[in-house]
């Protein structure tokens, strides 16, 4: 180094210091003007201490969320959460314009990936891995009516394996026996025939799914400075890792099997999902088996748990519901005497009207969760009506709440299992497609919204139509007790699911 660098090193250090000086500074000034705007929006009142705020957004979200869309219904709001964030929710009528924007100003992937909605930094989880809805609607899908009479047989084997055959009243603890029939059904489609009934698939798909739940109630029960250093050894996090390892160690020689299969050209590709993630991988930059092992246990949670949630939700509904069991026996049992048994498919699905509104109206009084539409915003944005939401804001809309309104249902908070029927009835296509289970749009918002809804739903509402129809035709079922008032469901935050340690009486119907 000569005299002169180093006579001028000093002052491109003292440069380069002033120029990151001015730069945060700018960034500073631009925070604060954003939290300026920010504080603008109405607010929730926050009462109380910190800790007393989130244990009651834990006890209360359904009623906080509530209270704020009736108090501030026709714009956007904040909600204190129990993660010490402050979230901007989103009333239905600006879903519309939120959705037509890019992900380089609202963000999906981005509220999934950075967010607590499922605890990803601790749980490992992958929710925001491309490949996996676009492998659901490109793939899954689009075979789907083609697929109905396997997913039929596979409910029909797994309900025999799973349900007792007795002519008097047995109780059942039904919510870890649908577990069990939803992993062999959704696993015939996820990795084929033969892994769908393995042991060693089913302890990792079954538990898997219960053990991230926990660990993600866990996560939230402990207060948020404290995640970063104690989440990771919380008993129910280190389980979910353990479990990630043994899923690691059953599905990667299964994966390198059929990797080195498809180099056989005479080689016969298995028809699952597996197969088409392993098609796919090389376009989404995938070689690493571990991607693919992850993407397995994403679409394993998402097929298992939900779905769980919401046919445990419908048969304790039924259960206190009696009057409706005749009609959707009547339905059921036409449509089937009148099809094939491999003549089911997506259309003979669609014609159980009765049921698909008893499914609809059950998942918009009991919904998985209590908001939707989970977004997080990358830059500003301002809104039709003048609103602005800062960047690095995460979006949510209460679809709770929306699906209780009054103005869109005058007994809102009543249930009415054919309410959906009725409405379809004489009404135009249109009308009746809005009116479907499956269907998302502002005012039925369970499985989001526009281009991130569920994908997923549509083999969810074939698994769970077809699994109650099963049980509706072989078994009379009921209540423990006098049978008149439904079990309630347990509420955490944002989370709404049944009570996982209530029995049912079940017995074989005597037809």
């Amino acid at each position: 180094m000569d005299y002169q660098t180093l006579f001028e090193f000093p002052h491109v250090l003292q440069t380069f210091t002033f120029v990151v000086l001015v730069y945060v500074a700018f960034q500073c000034v631009l925070r604060a003007k954003e939290w300026a705007l920010f504080t603008k929006l109405p607010t929730i009142q926050q009462d109380g201490s910190s800790k007393g705020w989130r244990m009651m957004y834990l006890d209360s979200a359904r009623k906080l969320y509530q209270q704020g869309y009736e108090r501030f219904k026709d714009q956007v709001w904040v909600m204190p959460t129990s993660d010490g964030r402050r979230n901007v929710v989103v009333p239905g009528q600006f879903l519309a314009e939120l959705n037509t924007l890019p992900e380089s100003m609202i963000s999906f992937p981005a509220a999934v990936h950075t967010t607590e909605l499922m605890e990803a930094k601790y749980t490992k989880i992958a929710p925001d891995e491309p490949l996996a809805p676009y492998s659901i609607k490109a793939d899954l899908n689009p075979a789907l009516s083609r697929l109905s009479p396997i997913i039929y047989e596979e409910v029909e084997r797994a309900i025999q394996d799973e349900l007792p055959r007795c002519s008097d009243w047995t109780p059942v603890l039904i919510y870890p026996k649908l577990v069990n029939i939803i992993a062999k059904v959704s696993g015939r489609i996820f990795v084929g025939p033969e892994l769908c009934r393995n042991a060693e698939y089913l302890d990792t798909a079954i538990n898997y799914t219960t053990e991230l739940v926990n660990a993600i109630q866990a996560v939230k029960r402990m207060k948020p400075w404290l995640r970063p250093f104690l989440a990771s050894r919380l008993p129910e996090v280190r389980k979910v890792q353990e479990r990630q390892a043994v899923a690691a160690k059953f599905f990667e020689p299964i994966i390198q099997a059929r990797r080195t299969a498809a180099q056989d050209p005479h080689h016969e590709k298995p028809n699952d999902m597996l197969q088409w993630f392993l098609d796919r991988s090389a376009d989404y930059g995938i070689q690493c088996t571990q991607r693919i092992v992850n993407l397995q246990l994403l679409v394993i949670f998402g097929g298992i748990h939900n779905t769980t949630v919401t046919a445990t939700n419908i048969l304790y509904t039924l259960s206190v519901s009696r009057e409706y069991l005749p009609p959707l026996r009547e339905e059921i049992s036409t449509i089937i005497a009148d099809t094939p048994r491999d003549g089911i498919n997506s259309r003979i699905l669609q014609r159980m009207e009765k049921l698909d509104s008893f499914m609809k109206e059950t998942i918009r009084i009991y919904p998985p969760e209590l908001t939707s539409f989970s977004r997080k915003t990358v830059q500003g944005i301002t809104l039709s009506n003048g609103q602005y939401i800062p960047r690095d804001t995460f979006v949510e809309t209460p679809s709770d709440a929306i699906a209780h309104d009054r103005s869109t249902y005058l007994d809102g908070d009543g249930f009415d299992g054919f309410r959906y029927y009725k409405l379809r009835q004489g009404a135009t296509p249109a009308q009746q497609a809005r009116n479907q289970f499956v269907t998302s749009n502002d005012q039925n918002l369970v499985f989001g919204f526009g281009k991130h809804a569920c994908p997923g739903r549509f083999l969810a509402a074939a698994e769970i139509k077809l699994i109650i129809a099963t049980i509706l035709m072989e078994y009379d079922f009921k209540n423990e007790g006098d049978g008149t008032v439904r079990y309630p469901n347990c509420v955490f935050g944002r989370m709404n699911v049944p009570d996982a340690s209530r029995s049912l009486l079940f017995r074989e119907r005597k037809v």
